[in-house]
């Protein structure tokens, strides 16, 4: 296997469900921004106070943050939903930048 190949064809997203004036959440942010800096991944952010957050916010609302770390096949089309490639994994409330660098390691260790 050609490690290039495996760089090319998946990308780790990492989501971190938030909500307004949580300071755990602005560390947790923080967290990531700063592991962001030496790591290639995608990153997104979900408000689960926001009206079209509803899902997220009956599942997470009393336990922000909560970072998800996923491995995705990326997809050549544009219109087409990336295909999952790795088990979800979580990390919840207080994490630090080694702790989610790690999760990153292990799903990336998953990937064919």
């Amino acid at each position: 296997m050609f490690p290039t190949r495996v760089l090319l064809s998946y990308t780790v997203r990492l989501t971190l469900f938030t909500r307004p004036n949580c300071s755990l959440c602005d560390t947790s942010k923080q967290v990531v921004a700063n592991l962001q800096k030496h790591r290639k991944f995608d990153y997104s952010e979900i408000d689960v106070m926001m009206p079209g957050n509803k899902v997220w916010k009956d599942v997470y609302e009393i336990d922000v943050p909560v970072l998800h770390v996923q491995a995705f096949r990326v997809r050549s089309s544009a219109t087409r939903e990336p295909e999952t490639a790795s088990e979800l994994r979580k990390l919840f409330h207080r994490f630090t930048e080694q702790e989610v660098e790690k999760l990153v390691d292990s799903v990336e260790e998953e990937l064919p």
